[in-house]
């Protein structure tokens, strides 16, 4: 426990320390070091942050986080909107985008089936993605979600909920390590796991 010489600051390290991967040790050292700063640095990082909060939208079409209505790669028309890269969040679309080898639009779920953690298909932006390969555009979908157990639990519950539509249904090839995050995936990996993807149906056959 820390003897806080204010009340201000302890209430500070304490709601830093509430974030991910923060204990109290490195959220007082980030708090002394606002401190310590410019106060208009400081300032533009609240300020920031609460905008972040207040301003946010999500993309209507795709769910990925955006400034706008719909989002730069949506309303983009020089990418091939007839194939959908479906991911759990937007940690993915980043790092696919990352590899510069994917020239498709995305589907963010949103999450991933967990029964463990109560996250079922009705949790995830499921239906959206049914509805708008329903409208007939799509030509591919392209599974991309981590290689864990409920990655492809999440995979099987889409194939089925897809194949009864007129498409492709591929995932990406396993040169990713089983149980590995696509965020975590080294750019090159990932950037190939993308091209040399396969048939879903492949990866049925046991």
């Amino acid at each position: 426990m820390y003897n806080f010489p204010s009340k201000l600051l302890e209430n500070a390290v304490n709601e830093l320390a509430k974030l991910p991967g923060i204990g109290k040790k490195t959220a007082l050292r980030l708090v002394l070091h606002l401190l310590k700063g410019d106060t208009i640095n400081t300032d533009a990082l609240g300020e920031s942050i609460i905008r972040l909060r207040r301003d946010i939208t999500y993309c209507k079409e795709c769910h990925n986080i955006s400034d706008t209505e719909i989002c730069l790669i949506c309303s983009n028309f020089q990418r091939d909107h007839s194939i959908i890269c479906v991911v759990e969040d937007v940690r993915d679309v980043m790092a696919i985008e990352n590899t510069n080898q994917y020239k498709g639009v995305y589907h963010i779920l949103g999450g991933i089936i967990s029964p463990m953690d109560g996250i079922g298909p009705g949790n995830l932006n499921i239906g959206t993605l049914v509805n708008k390969v329903a409208k007939g555009e799509a030509k591919e979908i392209i599974m991309a979600l981590s290689a864990t157990m409920e990655g492809d639990t999440t995979n099987f519950y889409i194939y089925k909920r897809l194949k009864e539509f007129n498409l492709t249904i591929t995932t990406i090839a396993r040169g990713i390590a089983i149980g590995d995050d696509l965020e975590y995936t080294d750019e090159i990996t990932l950037g190939r796991s993308i091209l040399n993807r396969t048939p879903y149906e492949n990866a049925l056959v046991k």
